[in-house]
């Protein structure tokens, strides 16, 4: 196995942490959630290389889950779910998921049903070089250039910029960026994001409007529009 991220999404935490430990031991990285607006939130920051999603969650449900990454990604999905109704099912292959395992289930045909859709997948390389404009953020390097010309960034405006870079276009809330930036113990820290965006605005942007980078979506969160 070569690290590979996994979305897993349950509202039962027993089930989460079940699945943590069968990916850790098969090589891979799982990234928890138990609401389907957290797994939206977690796969929108850091896209994963593939999902388990349950069926059954508060808010939205693990079908509108899968509708909605379908939006935006190609992602392998696998619906996890003690529903064992055909309708459930069609309906959520139909909607984007691309396989179903029904609980309780066996650690080893789980793990083989995602290695199978992992493998239909194939590859999919990490652009090394995130360029908007005048703007190119070498990943690898961490480096930044604005206009040919170096700029220092800290490393959390480092990873703060690799975020809303790679989510280009894409509304990212406050609890999201703060999570994956510096982690979950800071997901209410919303001051502390206010005052990095601010200082990552000086160093990327003209201060005459002229090249516009970061847009606020008051009260909610923030989008690069580069």
């Amino acid at each position: 196995m070569s690290g590979e991220r996994i979305l897993v999404c349950d509202d039962d935490p027993r089930i989460v942490r079940a699945l943590r430990v069968i990916l850790r031991e098969a090589g891979y990285e799982a990234i928890p959630s138990e609401t389907g607006e957290e797994a939206l939130d977690r796969a929108a920051v850091r896209p994963p290389q593939a999902a388990i999603l349950d069926l059954m969650l508060p808010g939205i449900d693990g079908v509108e889950v899968c509708q909605k990454l379908r939006e935006w990604s190609e992602m392998p999905i696998l619906v996890l779910s003690a529903v064992d109704e055909e309708a459930e099912k069609i309906r959520a292959l139909k909607l984007g998921a691309d396989d179903y395992v029904t609980k309780p289930f066996a650690p080893g045909e789980l793990l083989a049903r995602l290695e199978a859709v992992l493998r239909r997948a194939g590859p999919q390389a990490e652009e090394p070089v995130l360029r908007a404009g005048e703007l190119a953020l070498d990943v690898r390097a961490h480096q930044l250039s604005v206009a040919g010309e170096e700029v220092h960034l800290t490393p959390l405006e480092f990873t703060l910029l690799r975020t809303l870079m790679a989510n280009r276009g894409r509304l990212l809330t406050h609890r999201a960026l703060l999570t994956e930036v510096w982690g979950p113990e800071y997901a209410d820290a919303t001051g502390l994001l206010r005052t990095h965006i601010a200082n990552l605005r000086a160093k990327i942007e003209e201060g005459d409007g002229t090249r516009s980078l970061i847009r606020t979506d008051s009260g909610i969160g923030y989008r690069f529009t580069g």
